[in-house]
């Protein structure tokens, strides 16, 4: 059991947030480099920048209602799930006087979070990833750990507890899952 996984299990004995202090120091390089890989492809003068997304993340979670993470992996997941909500708050409130419009279709791939030119995209994925969370969870959670996260299939397989080749199966369903919802929503 890794040090970090020892943390989150002994947090149903004692605050969370003197389990969250011990466990920061274990964790913050690895939710730098999430918070860099769903940042690096923003423009350079982005007022959101990778340091500024694990804080709030990390404040996020530490005042969260929910029960415990189970492990390291369940930790990171939430991690990332965080750092999505950000993004889609930062999008819509930069937007929401701004921007209207048309939504139109783009490759999953070429969503840039953060940038005034995508903002409708940004709220049409958003829209679509909750229906994909709704229909199917375990595609969903490969697409935040693939796509928000930033991470590897090697490393999404790890994280979740399956196989490359199911990750693989699960990131093309949903990929050509969120292209149609994307295309049937106007684009």
């Amino acid at each position: 059991m890794s040090h970090v996984t020892q943390i989150l299990a002994g947090m149903r004995g004692e605050s969370r947030q003197a389990a969250m202090e011990r466990l920061l120091p274990l964790v913050y390089d690895e939710l730098r480099a999430l918070a860099k890989a769903q940042l690096r492809h923003e423009r350079p003068d982005h007022t959101l920048q990778p340091t500024a997304l694990v804080h709030e993340a990390y404040l996020r979670l530490l005042g969260s209602t929910q029960p415990p993470w189970n492990d390291r992996q369940h930790f990171f997941r939430a991690a990332a799930e965080a750092m999505r909500r950000i993004l889609i708050e930062h999008a819509r409130k930069r937007g929401r006087v701004k921007r209207g419009g048309k939504r139109v279709r783009v490759e999953l791939s070429g969503v840039d979070l953060a940038s005034d030119q995508d903002l409708d995209q940004v709220l049409a994925l958003d829209d679509a990833f909750r229906r994909l969370e709704e229909q199917d969870p375990e595609a969903a959670d490969v697409v935040r750990l693939r796509f928000f996260a930033g991470l590897s299939v090697e490393e999404t397989a790890q994280a979740m507890g399956l196989s490359e080749r199911t990750v693989k199966r699960e990131w093309a369903f949903a990929r050509a899952w969120l292209y149609d919802a994307l295309r049937d929503s106007g684009g």
